[in-house]
C-alpha cells in the first residue's frame, strides 16, 4: 500500500529536515511511505531544504510550492488532491514542527486496518499535552473538544481539533474536501472530523503526547484561536442542508437499528 504523508509548511526550516529523516526511517509492514510537503512561500529556505531531501531520496519526497500563504485548510485540500492523483491508498496529515511524533504513525497504520480514519488523540488514556503549551491554545482546545464539538456537533471523538490523522483513500474521496470543506484555518480539522462522522466513517483514536515546538514560531496566535472557534460554530449550520450529510445520517441510523 502507498501512504503519502501530507505536511503543510510555512517557515519550518528548523524542523522539516529532522521530520523527513524520521519519517523515511519508519518501518511500516507492507506500506511504502512518501512525503508530500505543501509549502506556502516560506522565506527561510524550507522549500529548498525539501528539494535537497527530494534529491537525496528520489521518489519518496515531493514538494508542492504555493506562491503565497493561503491557509492550513487550503494546503491540505491541495495536498490531499495530489496524493489521491498519485495513487495513495492511505493519506497522513501532520504538523511540520515535530509536535506530532512521527513514530506514532506505526500505531496509526496498524489501527487503520479496521478503520477509515485514525485520529491521534491528546485526550484519551496514554495521551497528553506539553506543559509549555500556550494558555490560549489549551483553552481553545479544551473548550472545543470538551464542550463545543460534543454538544453542538454531536461528534464522539475526544480530539476533533487534532491535526495528526491517517485516512483511507475512500474516506477522503467520500468527503471530497475540495467541495465540502469550507474552513481554511484550524477549524478545517473539526470540519473534516464532523463530515467523517456524518458520512459514517469508521473512526479510531490512538494516544499521542503533543510536544511544544523547539524551533520556529507557532502559527496558532490568539487571533487564529478565536477564528478557529468561529469556524467550528459555523460548521453545523453550513452542512445542515447537505443532502449527502442527511443521507449519511439516515444510513447511520439504520445501521444502529439493526
Amino acid at each position: 500500500m502507498l501512504l503519502v504523508a501530507v505536511v503543510p509548511t510555512h517557515n519550518e526550516a528548523g524542523s522539516i529536515g529532522q521530520l523527513a529523516d524520521a519519517l523515511l526511517q519508519l518501518r511500516l509492514p507492507d506500506i511504502e511511505l512518501r512525503i508530500l510537503v505543501v509549502d506556502d512561500a516560506s522565506s527561510d529556505g524550507t522549500a529548498e531544504l525539501v528539494e535537497s531531501w527530494a534529491r537525496r531520496a528520489p521518489g519518496r519526497v515531493d514538494l508542492l510550492r504555493r506562491p503565497a500563504k493561503r491557509g492550513l485548510g487550503s494546503a491540505y485540500i491541495e495536498g490531499f488532491a495530489q496524493a489521491l492523483a498519485g495513487g495513495a491508498d492511505l493519506i497522513a496529515q501532520m504538523d511540520a514542527d515535530l509536535s506530532h511524533d512521527p513514530a506514532a504513525l506505526v500505531a496509526m497504520a496498524d489501527a487503520i486496518r479496521d478503520a477509515d480514519v485514525v485520529l491521534a488523540s491528546r485526550y484519551i488514556a496514554g495521551g497528553g499535552v506539553d506543559g509549555e503549551w500556550g494558555w490560549h491554545r489549551k483553552l481553545v482546545s479544551r473548550l472545543a473538544n470538551r464542550l463545543i464539538v460534543p454538544t453542538l456537533l454531536s461528534c464522539p471523538m475526544t480530539d476533533a481539533t487534532g491535526g495528526y490523522r491517517l485516512w483511507r483513500r475512500s474516506a477522503v474521496a467520500r468527503i471530497a474536501p475540495s467541495i465540502s470543506v469550507r474552513s481554511n484555518g484550524y477549524g478545517f480539522q473539526v470540519e473534516m472530523a464532523y463530515l467523517a462522522h456524518q458520512l459514517a466513517c469508521r473512526v479510531k483514536e490512538v494516544p499521542i503526547y503533543f510536544r511544544e515546538r523547539t524551533t520556529g514560531q507557532s502559527k496558532m496566535s490568539l487571533r487564529e484561536a478565536l477564528g478557529a472557534v468561529r469556524d467550528i460554530l459555523a460548521i453545523r449550520n453550513r452542512h445542515a442542508a447537505s443532502p449527502r450529510a442527511s443521507r449519511a445520517s439516515g444510513t447511520a441510523g439504520k445501521r444502529k437499528s439493526r
